[in-house]
């Protein structure tokens, strides 16, 4: 091979791999806390996800993938009259330094047609999807336990800060 066609090469692999780097961190260290995922029965298609989001430079939910579901989406909850009312967002702010609540009956995580049903216990993989200020886009990582958080909090285990 033609040696400044290797240097080039090399220089590209070089390129990718620090462009890759650029979306695998999550913007300001957004700190995930008190995660988990309600557990669903036989014949039930969806389900939601909750945790306590805080970003400290400040950050944008704008979306949710799991190979658990067919579908994932950022959800809201809120009340249009006398009636109760979900539909998916575009995107959730994060304000900096403000811990932002994903919780029933407000902000979740839909998951919609699942592929099993989640029984309690059972770890399920979860990625967020954030874009900063900038609009440069992020992808955390996470295993949200399946079940209700004991007293309100979840199992030291089940906290993240990435």
């Amino acid at each position: 091979m033609n040696l400044s066609i290797a240097i080039r090469t090399l220089a590209l692999c070089a390129a990718l791999t620090g462009a890759a780097g650029a979306f695998s961190q999550t913007p300001a260290a957004v700190q995930v806390r008190d995660a988990w995922v309600r557990q669903s029965v036989p014949g039930q298609s969806g389900t939601g996800a909750f945790m306590k989001l805080t970003a400290p430079a400040g950050a944008r939910l704008v979306g949710v993938s799991t190979p658990a579901a067919g579908v994932a989406e950022v959800h809201e909850m809120k009340m249009e009259g006398d009636t109760m009312r979900m539909r998916a967002v575009p995107g959730l702010d994060l304000p900096a330094g403000k811990t932002v609540e994903l919780k029933p009956g407000g902000y979740h995580l839909m998951l919609m047609d699942l592929k099993q049903p989640l029984a309690k216990g059972a770890s399920v993989p979860v990625t967020l999807h954030f874009e900063d200020a900038k609009g440069k886009t992020s992808t955390l990582e996470l295993k949200l336990q399946v079940g209700a958080p004991a007293d309100g909090a979840a199992a030291p285990a089940h906290n993240h800060k990435h």
